[in-house]
């Protein structure tokens, strides 16, 4: 994923769109907001991610991750020294968690109780998403300008394999009992599977009718990948062939999905300010349910699946300039200092 005051340059010149939420009949109720939990500081922010059994949410914000604490929506703490940082995933059998540091092409290896960085790891350039594998305790580096993939050993830190993916590689999934990696190649519309026992790249599959896909979730119960596209769709692919066997229309911007295996919904955020839900009748049918109004901007999300609530990262923008600037091209909103927050949106 780029950082979002890169990303929304684009959404945020295009006029206010108004986006309804429709109410779906179901035992479980439709989503709305619980609560905007503030952050504030300065700078772009990426990915985030939940860690249920510690009730811990981590957001990625410039040069640090956020640690929020799920169960009270207060902020407890803060993994700083962590320059250009994009994803952030945990280890808990470790207790260990690891960033992907952007600007220094380096991955850092955390203490969980502690919160303090332990070690630093080598990457290609530009580490973006960042993915545990807990079937051989590995931890993957997706380097975008490097356009590799870095893969080292989670309890040491040892670089095990640099694998060369001939494009810009995105967010990923693992099925640990298959033995597979799955991540998006967004300038080339493909999905790459990689063997995680010899670290090769043993599929290439391509996505039309989506095209760069950044946001990838995985029913590992179906074999369902589920890819959010820059046109967009959200897509469903069989994770065993490479089938594409749904395409949803869920908006401009789309940028994260995510699965929730307990309600058997998937969601695809858009920075247009809009989730779109749909729900797995089958592994061949998915209907849309609700289309969640949220705030421009709000495009990364993440899911817990313990609480099934839906977590996404937003902040305030100054109006673009008027006239544009001379030469052309598109002013970029500049993000208001201090107005970061993270939207929790829930069904109780």
């Amino acid at each position: 994923m780029k950082t979002i005051t890169n990303r929304f340059s684009g959404l945020l010149l295009v006029g206010l769109v108004t986006v309804a939420s429709t109410v779906f009949c179901r035992a479980d109720g439709t989503y709305h907001l619980l609560k905007e939990i503030a952050v504030g500081g300065d700078g772009g922010w990426d990915y985030l991610s939940v860690d249920s059994a510690s009730h811990r949410l981590y957001v990625t914000h410039a040069t640090k991750v956020v640690v929020i604490d799920t169960g009270t929506d207060q902020v407890s703490g803060e993994i700083a020294d962590t320059p250009g940082v994009h994803g952030f995933v945990v280890a808990p059998e470790l207790g260990r968690g690891f960033s992907s540091n952007g600007r220094e092409n380096k991955a850092s290896i955390v203490d969980l109780k502690t919160l303090q960085t332990v070690a630093k790891v080598a990457t290609g350039e530009n580490p973006d998403a960042i993915l545990y594998e807990a079937g051989r305790n590995e931890v993957y580096t997706f380097d975008g300008r490097g356009q590799s993939v870095t893969v080292f050993e989670a309890a040491t830190g040892k670089v095990v394999a640099t694998i060369p993916v001939g494009g810009k590689p995105e967010f990923a999934q693992a099925d640990s009992a298959a033995g597979r990696v799955y991540f998006n190649l967004e300038d080339k519309n493909e999905v790459l599977v990689i063997d995680t026992k010899t670290h090769a790249i043993v599929s290439h599959w391509p996505i039309a009718p989506g095209e760069e896909a950044t946001g990838l979730a995985i029913d590992l119960a179906h074999h369902r990948l589920i890819l959010g596209c820059s046109n967009g769709k959200m897509l469903i692919m069989d994770s065993t062939d490479g089938r594409v066997v749904a395409s949803i229309e869920a908006g401009q911007g789309i940028d994260a999905t995510a699965f929730d295996p307990g309600t058997q919904l998937v969601f695809a955020s858009a920075g247009e300010g809009k989730v779109t839900i749909a729900h797995e009748d089958s592994p061949e049918k998915f209907t849309v349910v609700q289309t969640l109004a949220t705030e421009r901007s709000a495009r990364t999300m993440t899911l817990d699946p313990a609480t099934h609530k839906i977590y996404l990262a937003s902040a305030q923008f100054e109006a673009p300039a008027s006239p544009p600037p001379a030469g052309g091209g598109r002013p970029r909103p500049k993000m208001i200092p201090g107005t970061f927050k993270v939207l929790v949106y829930g069904m109780n």
